[in-house]
């Protein structure tokens, strides 16, 4: 796995040994950052259930001004911080070593996040719950767009009872990127 574009550029990202993480591909990832390019100069990142932290670093190697990780994994944990040294990026980051829903509590009175991504374990509905939590959360506005790796067959039929909407989804053969803004209401 490598960073595929921006001033990392081609630099190897380790990875956590195991099955306990599912590195997003470099031809998914291409992809996923051919859809989000307008939305990273200068955005505040936030990468949830971080894994390796290839998301994220992508996106400070795309010009994201921060970004902070959230990662409960030790092993998961520290390849994060291992690979924001060898990319040079480590000054435009925060790593949380915690679980999801206790570090976004740690982030309430943080500035908004223009990009909120999270590739949760499959079809535990974590994303469900993350996006609960999120709801009423300083951190987001009416522009934060949520983007969510998930299996092919995660029900989102939920979002716009949470005040969500999809605005775009991109599937590929075993999984899909989703991607999601709070919901306004047409007067």
């Amino acid at each position: 796995m490598r960073v595929i574009a921006g001033t990392a550029r081609s630099l190897p990202l380790k990875t956590v040994p195991g099955m306990d993480t599912r590195p997003t591909t470099d031809r998914t990832k291409e992809t996923l950052f051919n859809v989000l390019q307008p939305e990273i100069p200068d955005c505040r990142f936030l990468d949830l259930f971080a894994g390796s932290g290839a998301i994220g670093i992508e996106a400070l190697s795309r010009g994201a001004a921060f970004c902070v990780f959230i990662e409960k994994n030790r092993k998961a944990y520290a390849c994060i911080e291992e690979n924001l040294a060898f990319t040079r990026l480590k000054e435009r980051s925060r790593v949380m070593h915690t679980d999801v829903v206790t570090g976004l509590g740690q982030l309430e009175q943080e500035e908004a996040f223009d990009c909120i991504f999270m590739d949760p374990p499959y079809d535990m509905e974590l994303e469900k719950e993350v996006l609960s939590v999120c709801r009423d959360k300083s951190f987001v506005s009416e522009h934060t767009l949520f983007i969510i790796e998930a299996s092919l067959s995660t029900d989102f039929s939920y979002l716009k009872e949470m005040g969500y909407a999809i605005v775009k989804q991109k599937k590929y053969k075993t999984n899909t990127h989703v991607f999601i803004k709070r919901y306004k209401e047409k007067k």
